[in-house]
């Protein structure tokens, strides 16, 4: 096929990536993205989350990935350690004080545009931390206490919740994220993780199931060596059993890399009997830090503000056109919106949009992802609610 070269934001992009979008439509939730600080849990006056999500619905986006800060839900283990002058932040959740402002912002937010929700539930509180190094964060020493804060999340956000009582439109919470990249000792201090990690995960499969039978159960993202890590999880006798669907990291240079790597995962699955499982990556991203900051080692995927939209306008058709071979549920692009800061880290230039103190500024990266995104959707416009595709001008 000849390839025609265009101009996108500013940006070059070959438009028969864009065009074959047409014929590889994607299901509702499959265009998804990450969400963090500074745009959420920031007390910064600038920051405004209820537009920046109507800006993510009116372009493309469907499903909304986010991390449940279980640390600062509940930072103390019993009603007796909470400072008097905290009290009445905090409501009671099996016996357990536990605060949901954070939560109970992004899901009134998110449920206004129609987005779906995945929370990575994440962050250990200091009462239930095994010990820790100093560039670590600490991964539970005892399971119960994340299964029961999981159980305290349905109670509140799922199909029956008590959060529902009282807001409008109704958009539970179905699927639940245990954990972030246990695979790498910057999330989970004792390794090798399997045991440890696949311990956590059964004691939260049984209580997501318990709370909410029809929820799905998501792995933990995992990211490098991710295939291998998965082989590990699945030789552990009837894990298996414990996850509805496999998410993945496929951090790599080039778009078609990380097709590779969702290749590499599905064979892994296949093989282990778990062909009709499926999957999705819920961290895809190329940081625009070169020349930004001296923190690029070992990030070959680093590149340029030019380069991060270029790479996202071959990716997005590729997962589109590639999703059926590879049992692909959908994508999260990470993220939404970063605190770039020359010399900061390589993460802070992942995102679509620049923080700045006077609101988020778009990079060339959102136009390339919005235009491929409602490709993607068949859509010629969206508007503020995700759902709704105009298909005509």
């Amino acid at each position: 096929m000849r390839r025609i070269v265009v101009l996108l934001g500013g940006v070059i992009v070959l438009a028969c990536a864009l065009c074959a979008t047409a014929g590889a439509r994607v299901p509702r939730g499959f265009v998804g993205t990450v969400i963090g600080p500074p745009l959420y849990t920031s007390d910064s006056p600038s920051v405004d989350l209820s537009g920046a999500l109507r800006t993510m619905a009116s372009s493309g986006v469907e499903n909304l990935r986010f991390v449940a800060n279980w640390s600062y839900a509940q930072p103390y283990p019993s009603w007796a350690e909470v400072p008097a002058s905290q009290k009445s932040d905090f409501v009671d959740a099996g016996g357990v004080p536990t605060r949901f402002d954070r939560l109970d912002e992004i899901v009134a937010a998110a449920a206004q545009h129609r987005l779906s929700l995945l929370p990575t539930v994440l962050y250990a509180p200091g009462w239930d931390a095994a010990p820790v190094s100093d560039t670590s964060y600490p991964q539970p020493s005892s399971v119960i206490p994340y299964a029961n804060f999981l159980t305290a999340l349905i109670h509140r956000y799922g199909p029956d919740g008590t959060f529902w009582h009282t807001h409008s439109p109704r958009v539970p919470i179905r699927s639940w994220q245990i954990w972030n990249e246990p695979n790498l000792s910057v999330f989970w201090p004792q390794q090798p993780f399997v045991s440890g990690y696949v311990a956590l995960l059964a004691a939260a499969h049984a209580a997501i199931k318990a709370a909410d039978p029809g929820a799905r159960v998501v792995l933990a993202g995992m990211p490098n060596y991710s295939w291998r890590s998965l082989q590990q999880i699945y030789a552990v006798p009837g894990a298996a059993r414990l996850f509805d669907v496999v998410a993945v990291h496929p951090y790599t240079h080039d778009p078609a890399g990380v097709i590779t790597i969702l290749r590499k995962i599905r064979h892994v699955m296949d093989a282990s009997g778990d062909r009709r499982k499926p999957l999705i990556a819920d961290e895809v991203s190329w940081p625009s830090s070169l020349g930004q900051t001296p923190h690029n080692d070992g990030y070959d995927f680093a590149t340029t503000q030019r380069g991060q939209a270029r790479n996202i306008a071959a990716l997005l058709p590729m997962l589109a056109r590639d999703r059926h071979q590879l049992g692909l549920l959908g994508f999260d692009y990470y993220d939404w919106a970063g605190a770039e800061q020359r010399g900061g880290r390589v993460f802070d230039f992942a995102g679509l949009f620049r923080f700045t103190p006077s609101g988020l500024v778009a990079k060339p990266a959102f136009h390339a992802f919005r235009r491929a995104a409602l490709a993607m959707e068949g859509c010629r416009r969206k508007g503020a609610v995700a759902t709704v595709c105009r298909k005509h001008s």
